[in-house]
Parts: C-alpha cells; structure tokens; sequence
C-alpha cells in the first residue's frame, strides 16, 4: 500500500514556478533555481526558526538530525536537500554550528516563499486564529509551521512545485519515530505531541 501511495504522488500534477526566489545562504545569493545544485530534483525542509527567535524549533531540530546524515546518499539519486527558514543567515549558521549539522541551510528573509508555500503567517492570520495549513484554514497556532516541500528542474531549466506535505506528513522524516512505533510504549506522544522531545544536546538536564 505504501508503494502504491508514492506511486500516486508521483504522479500529482506539476505546478511551474514563475516566481522569483533568492535566498541567503553560505554561498551568499541564490535563486530557487540554484539550490538543484546541479541535479533536477530538490527537497526543501521548511525548518520552524523565527526571525525573533534565538534558536529553532526543537522538533524540527529532531527532525534535521534524521536527514542531516543522509544527503549524500539522496545526491546519488539525482535529488539535492535543503532546509529553509526565515530567521536571517546568521542565526542559522550559529544554531548550525551548535547542533553540529552539516546540511544546507538558507534563509527565505528576503523573499515571499514561506508565505507563498503556507509556512509562516502574518501578524493578521494569527490575530484572527484562521490562516491556510495543511491545505485547510485553521488556527496555525504559532508563526512559523513546518513542512516539507519538493521541486522539479526540466532540461530546459523550468522549476515546478511537484509536492507539499506538513504537520503529521512529516511523521516519515523522523527515523527514531519508525523505531518506536515497533516497541511497545511506543511514541509517547501525549495530547500535545512528542512533549518528550528535546534539542539533541538538551536532553539529561
């Protein structure tokens, strides 16, 4: 059934971006365009990190720690990873650098991107509790949101958005989720989710 299931989003319909998108990243300005990085096809994590906050989101850092130690391997399949924030570069570098990763990470600051693709949510979405998340409108509940989103480049250098998924969509990015779902405590997720979960070098205090 899971096979199946992949089989039926690879074929959901291609939308082809038209607009413009320039992040800031290690390699300074880049277009959506550029983060292929070469290949045709590009999996971005929108990574819950605020402009006002001073560090990200702990359960999207639960989630980095699956992916960061797997890029090469997808780069061997045609397929380039990045995550994307709207905190400015420089936090994201320093949060980085603490938490030891070594995946690419940009910021959308300077650009629309986290609006267009429902990720974080305006001042008047959240004063109203009704704002689009997970392709419905409700309480978003916090400014920023994660998700996961995925591009496709053509020959002739066309980008199309192929594919989005957000709040229990990304279940399937968490390695250790698919571990515990095997014992018999399981997640212990609680009514507020996985309240468990810390940042990697939090746990223990």
């Amino acid at each position: 059934m899971r096979d199946q299931l992949s089989q039926e989003r690879r074929q959901l319909p291609r939308v082809k971006v038209d607009k413009e998108y320039v992040f800031d990243g290690p390699k300074g300005k880049e277009t959506l365009s550029e983060l292929f990085d070469g290949r045709s096809q590009l999996i971005v994590y929108h990574f819950m990190f605020d402009p006002r906050w001073e560090a990200g989101c702990p359960h999207c850092s639960h989630v980095a720690d699956s992916f960061n130690g797997i890029i090469r391997h997808l780069n061997q399949r045609d397929v380039t990873m990045v995550a994307v924030s709207q905190a400015p570069f420089g936090k994201l570098a320093a949060y980085k650098q603490r938490m030891g990763w070594n995946f690419k990470w940009v910021s959308s600051s300077e650009t629309d991107f986290n609006l267009d693709y429902h990720v974080s949510f305006t001042p008047e979405e959240l004063a109203k509790k009704k704002a689009l998340y997970n392709f419905t409108l409700q309480n978003p509940d916090s400014p920023q949101r994660e998700g996961v989103s995925v591009f496709y480049k053509d020959p002739t250098g066309r980008v199309f958005h192929t594919y989005s998924t957000y709040a229990r969509g990304i279940d399937m990015f968490m390695v250790d989720y698919h571990y515990l779902d095997l014992v018999p405590k399981g997640r212990d997720e609680g009514k507020r989710g996985p309240f468990w979960v810390r940042r990697h070098d939090e746990y223990g205090r």
